[in-house]
């Protein structure tokens, strides 16, 4: 063949394949429409690191999970230097945009967070990676788009680079969380830093907060099995409302036991419960250890006013209070008639409407019908005063959602 027709033959065949990709891109185009033009490399670094401010994500910010900071965890005067943390946490409800909330309340030093993720998703803090929280004070994030499922294990991890004194933390979570150091993984039940996980929502009308003890926290519940009466409540809220559980064990409504129950309600409401983005309720769950705890608190009236107190705090700030009357406890260790007629006077001015704006009858939930001192004993974790996770059902079961539904206007987040 000559050269020329060579030539010729070739451009021939470049120009047809170049018609046939055009007509495949345009065949293309028409079944799965117009393709979006790739970010720059500077602004998808950009994106990865803190693609959603507040103003131009949708809808409000509401509480999906929360923990109570309960005190100082023991042997940790250095912190946990070099160490990451891999809390687990279970939501309430779902959005595509999170942020998270530190506490360093029990550190004696400022607390270096050089690395936090949620779900492996880089979060910032102010716009950079690093983030320093003063003793006695907690740090919010910037907003991270991430899918966060409603009714779902999350992962919120972070790394502390260097000593910085007592760690906050919650313990007897009832949840695997997770430790790594340099010599490996090891599994936890205690919750460190992490007090709030908040999403954007624009479906769920706002937060409902549990305010309580031991009972609240899912003492004697599975671990990992979500078995806490908050959990059952949110599964049968369906995601209208994000459920926060700020449940501590050993919890008093006035004063600090001998044990170790953390602040009591009447110090911690504003930190626990007010602070908590898109509050709505607030379900008071508080009074029985200050009844069976040393020291014993024997004037009903005193934890009725205290209770009342609450009630007062929460309506100023605009929030719907619902009470729980106080479970039984005979069997248990530090029973006694005169505080069981403690507890029964409680009670009896909480089911006489004097104390909150309703009440949910957590003592008629579980206790034995042949015996209503006691813990049904399907229902007895077998110490009889927690609960198993039947009981914990039927505390859930319990609340009446038209109740919760009727409650007031969310207050306004500021955040």
């Amino acid at each position: 063949m000559p050269r020329r027709q060579g030539y010729a033959l070739l451009i021939a065949l470049v120009a047809g394949t170049a018609v046939l990709a055009a007509a495949v891109a345009f065949g293309t185009t028409l079944l799965s429409g117009p393709r979006s033009t790739p970010l720059p490399p500077a602004e998808t670094q950009a994106a990865a690191r803190n693609p959603v401010a507040p103003a131009t994500s949708g809808g409000r910010w509401v509480t999906t999970w929360a923990a109570a900071p309960v005190r100082a965890e023991p042997g940790t005067e250095d912190g946990l230097p070099g160490r990451t943390i891999r809390n687990v946490v279970h939501t309430s409800i779902g959005g595509e945009v999170a942020r998270i909330t530190l506490s360093n309340l029990f550190g004696t030093g400022p607390l270096v967070v050089d690395q936090a993720t949620v779900n492996t998703r880089p979060v910032t803090f102010k716009g950079s990676a690093v983030v320093t929280v003063a003793a006695g004070g907690q740090a919010i994030s910037d907003p991270v788009v991430v899918p966060v499922a409603p009714d779902s294990d999350l992962q919120v991890g972070f790394r502390t680079p260097r000593a910085g004194g007592p760690v906050t933390y919650h313990p007897h979570t009832h949840q695997t969380s997770y430790l790594i150091d340099e010599r490996g993984t090891f599994s936890t039940t205690h919750w460190r830093y992490l007090t709030a996980v908040d999403v954007r929502s624009e479906s769920a009308r706002g937060a409902i907060v549990a305010f309580g003890d031991s009972l609240t926290a899912g003492s004697g519940s599975t671990t990992d099995a979500n078995a806490r009466w908050t959990d059952v409540l949110a599964d049968r809220l369906g995601g209208r409302y994000g459920v926060a559980n700020a449940g501590i064990a050993g919890n008093r409504v006035v004063g600090i036991g001998r044990g170790t129950g953390g602040q009591s309600g009447t110090d911690r409401l504003d930190r626990d419960v007010l602070a908590v983005a898109g509050a709505r309720t607030v379900v008071v769950a508080l009074g029985i250890n200050d009844v069976q705890q040393r020291p014993h608190e024997a004037d009903p009236q005193r934890i009725v006013d205290s209770l009342r107190a609450l009630t007062d705090r929460a309506h100023a700030r605009g929030l719907t209070v619902v009470g729980a009357t106080l479970t039984p406890f005979e069997g248990f260790a530090t029973w006694t008639p005169q505080r069981n007629a403690v507890r029964q006077a409680v009670n009896e001015q909480i089911r006489a409407g004097t104390v909150f704006d309703a009440y949910v009858d957590f003592d008629a939930a579980v206790r034995d019908p042949a015996a209503p001192n006691r813990i049904l004993a399907a229902y007895d974790s077998g110490d009889h005063l927690h609960l198993n996770d039947d009981g914990y059902r039927a505390l859930g079961d319990r609340l009446d959602l038209k109740v919760l539904d009727r409650a007031g206007a969310p207050r306004s987040d500021a955040l």
